[in-house]
């Protein structure tokens, strides 16, 4: 794995620690310096957008009226409103689509109105606006239907709605195509030509949140606002930290702020997900928690039955039945996990088997009859695991249908667009796709986008990466510090959680190993034995988190004979435990022993447990020391 450093900029760094000292964050002065650099390796050097950042309020969300097309589609259901004419919300079947539905449907029946909507199933309907469901709506009666994280691409659905007399607004996030849009009354992405919105990546739900919250400013009274936006802020967070949209700009703030609510969940059908999850415990929610534990449990609607479970749930306001629903999404997810290690077990002894698959530069691997629910999951661990684009077909007859998910280095969806007369749809981003095609063209598919992945990529980008933020030596590491950093929660796309390298640390014991695939080391900083001349005596001691460092006992005074120079610091005598993730392998092959000397990548977090606890270093990489 090749470390790499982000280049550190220390005049502007320090410049932006001096302006966070006078601020009201409260932030220890021994922490800023550490905080302002990873600010400005993340873009931020200004003082304003560093409190902005770091505290996120409300008041940090852009006018919806600044994405183009806005006015005319408030105006537009802001006349159905009045009109009380039927709407019908059509999503996708996703978290992010999914969670859009609730979110605008909640909002046009807090102004008066009421909406139906629409999931497609995944299996029969497959994703994207169908004829047939705009027909039928127009046949019953709806003048007014509403895309939501889905549309950007349905040239066919507008055309259809307007031959059927029903106005179409579409709002959605992906990217456009190379033929523009469709011809809707009003289309709403901040993707689209012409549109200035400050924030480009927003999720499905994200785009439906501002719709919302325009209509609200038009309907309700100011002071119903704010709560209102605190509440759908829960919702809009867990699909824009389950779509993995860069956490930046307008999209910090969905997450920040709805992960402080979802502490305190009031709607009934969201309290029961918690507790299915377990996690309705009355702490605070991390991303990655919502990401591995809250997220899938919606998606597995969408995976494996029928989406609208999880807006039926939102909606529902009995606890039991709430309860009943959140318990078939568990259930659900249970299946899902299981199909997804039947097809991986499956994708990885093709792998193992074909030296072809294995050495293309875009992996595409295809299987007769693979659940399509969970063949994105398996694209994702493929990537993963092996380093490369790839691409995961299920097969039915005549008929495939796909999900990729790419490298950094490869835009997927341009790789698409390169042969986009093989498929009957396709679309996504420039790291996820989904698309169907003729199972006569799968072989075609691979060959071509092996030629092109060949013509753009090379072996070097293959190669694992662990980008680190900062050299950081153990004697540095403080609770002071773990408080800071957890001002840069949440992380997640473009905010990853920071990452340090601590060269020439000692081993203080043997490693220990858990579960035969992780492993716990205990290390210290290179100085403690070098003052007591072994590795065996130094101090066992993780630091707790307190606010006042001076209530961290200093060891030196209780240690005889072997006790460090008076000169060093407390720090320099503490032994940290480190978990290392999937590391075993990597530590068997090095055969470490206590008193070896290692360079370690690693973040910071804090264990919670009451007799044990205090800070505990998560081990990204281990190397030995040269």
């Amino acid at each position: 794995m090749r470390w790499i450093v982000n280049p550190l900029t220390s005049p502007k760094a320090m410049a932006l620690a001096a302006s966070l000292h006078d601020s009201n964050l409260k932030i220890s002065p021994a922490a800023l310096p550490v905080l302002a650099d990873l600010l400005v390796g993340r873009g931020i050097e200004e003082p304003e957008a560093a409190a902005r950042f770091l505290s996120p309020t409300l008041n940090d969300l852009h006018d919806p009226l600044r994405m183009s097309g806005m006015k005319s589609a408030l105006d537009r259901l802001e006349a159905a409103l009045e009109r009380k004419e039927k709407i019908l919300i059509y999503g996708d079947y996703d978290v992010d689509g999914t969670t859009a539905i609730v979110i605008l449907k909640t909002a046009i029946e807090l102004c008066g109105g009421a909406a139906d909507f629409h999931v497609p199933h995944r299996i029969r309907e497959g994703y994207g606006m169908r004829d047939e469901v705009i027909e039928r709506a127009a046949a019953d009666g709806v003048r007014l239907i509403i895309s939501v994280d889905t549309g950007i691409r349905a040239f066919a659905a507008a055309e259809t709605a307007r031959r059927t007399g029903v106005d179409l607004i579409v709002t959605d996030h992906h990217l456009p195509g190379m033929d523009g849009v469709p011809q809707a009354l009003v289309v709403i992405n901040p993707n689209q030509n012409g549109c200035d919105y400050p924030c480009k990546y927003l999720c499905g739900a994200g785009v439906a949140f501002k719709l919302a919250q325009g209509l609200m400013q038009r309907r309700l009274d100011i002071k119903d606002q704010s709560r209102l936006l605190m509440s759908f802020m829960k919702v809009v967070a867990i699909a824009t930290i389950a779509d993995a949209v860069p956490l930046l700009g307008e999209n910090r703030v969905f997450a920040k702020l709805g992960l402080q609510g979802l502490r305190r969940p009031v709607n009934v059908g969201l309290k029961a997900l918690l507790e299915v999850a377990k996690l309705g415990d009355g702490r605070a929610l991390t991303a990655t928690e919502v990401a591995f534990r809250v997220a899938p449990r919606l998606n597995a609607a969408g995976r494996m039955d029928v989406a609208r479970d999880v807006v039926d749930l939102f909606n529902e306001k009995n606890v039991e039945r709430a309860r009943k629903i959140a318990g078939r999404l568990d259930q659900l997810n249970a299946e899902r996990q299981e199909e997804e290690r039947r097809i991986m077990d499956s994708i990885l002894r093709r792998l193992e088997e074909e030296p072809a698959l294995r050495e293309a530069y875009c992996v595409v691997v295809d299987g007769e009859g693979w659940h399509r629910g969970v063949i994105g999951i398996t694209a994702s661990r493929v990537v993963e695991r092996h380093g490369r684009p790839t691409l995961v077909i299920s097969r039915e007859g005549a008929e495939a249908h796909g999900s990729g998910r790419s490298i950094p280095a490869f835009h997927l969806l341009h790789a698409l667009e390169s042969c986009h007369e093989l498929f009957s749809r396709y679309g996504g981003h420039a790291h996820a796709v989904g698309f169907a095609l003729p199972s006569a063209n799968v072989e075609k598919l691979r060959e071509h986008l092996d030629n092109y992945a060949r013509a753009r990529l090379t072996p070097a980008d293959f190669e694992p990466q662990l980008p680190f933020d900062r050299e950081l030596p153990l004697a540095e590491v403080t609770p002071e510090l773990h408080q800071a950093l957890l001002l840069l929660e949440p992380f997640g796309m473009e905010n990853r959680e920071p990452v340090f390298a601590a060269r020439a640390v000692r081993l203080m014991a043997p490693p220990q190993a858990v579960k035969d695939k992780h492993v716990r080391l205990r290390v210290a900083p290179a100085v403690v034995a070098a003052v007591m001349g072994t590795a065996a005596a130094a101090q066992d001691f993780t630091p707790r988190c307190h606010p006042d460092a001076a209530a961290i006992p200093n060891r030196r005074a209780e240690s005889s004979s072997s006790s460090p120079s008076p000169s060093s610091s407390w720090r320099d005598n503490i032994s940290f435990k480190a978990m290392g993730w999937g590391l075993k392998e990597s530590c068997d092959r090095l055969q470490l022993l206590a008193g070896d000397r290692l360079d370690i990548a690693y973040s910071l977090g804090m264990n919670d447990h009451p007799e044990f606890g205090g800070l505990e270093l998560t081990l990204r990489d281990v190397v030995r020391a040269r």
